[in-house]
C-alpha cells in the first residue's frame, strides 16, 4: 500500500504536467483533444519516471533497463488513455473529463506494470 501511495503522489505531479500539455495542446494550438492527451502523456511519463524511480520503489537498478521498461508501460498507458479521450469526445464528453477516466484507468494498469517489472 506504502508503494501505491507513493506511486500516487508522484502521478499527481506527472498528471499535473500532463493536463497542462493537454490543455495547452487543444486551447492554446487548436490539437484534437486525444493527440494533446498523448503528447502530455509522453511529457509526463518522463516527470513520472525521475519520481517514480528514486521516490516510489528507490530503484537503483541500471536505468539502461528499468527506462525502456518504464517507456514502454507509459506508451501503452498513453494510448490507452488517447483511445478513451477520442471515445468520450466522439461520445459528447468533454475532453477534460474524458482524460479523468482515461487517467484512472491508465494509474491502475501501469502501477501493475511498473511494479512488477520496470522497477522490480
Amino acid at each position: 500500500m506504502r508503494h501505491f501511495l507513493r506511486y500516487s503522489t508522484v502521478g499527481a505531479f506527472a498528471t499535473a504536467t500532463h493536463y497542462l500539455m493537454l490543455v495547452a495542446a487543444v486551447e492554446l494550438a487548436g490539437w484534437p483533444a486525444y493527440l494533446g492527451s498523448g503528447v502530455g502523456a509522453v511529457v509526463g511519463a518522463q516527470v513520472a519516471y525521475a519520481g517514480n524511480r528514486w521516490f516510489t520503489f528507490g530503484h537503483r537498478g541500471a536505468i539502461r533497463a528499468s527506462w525502456p521498461r518504464f517507456q514502454a508501460t507509459a506508451l501503452l498507458g498513453a494510448l490507452l488513455g488517447m483511445a478513451i479521450v477520442a471515445l468520450g469526445v466522439r461520445l459528447g464528453v468533454h475532453y477534460l473529463l474524458a482524460q479523468v477516466v482515461a487517467t484512472l484507468a491508465s494509474l491502475l494498469l501501469t502501477f501493475a506494470i511498473n511494479r512488477s517489472w520496470t522497477f522490480r
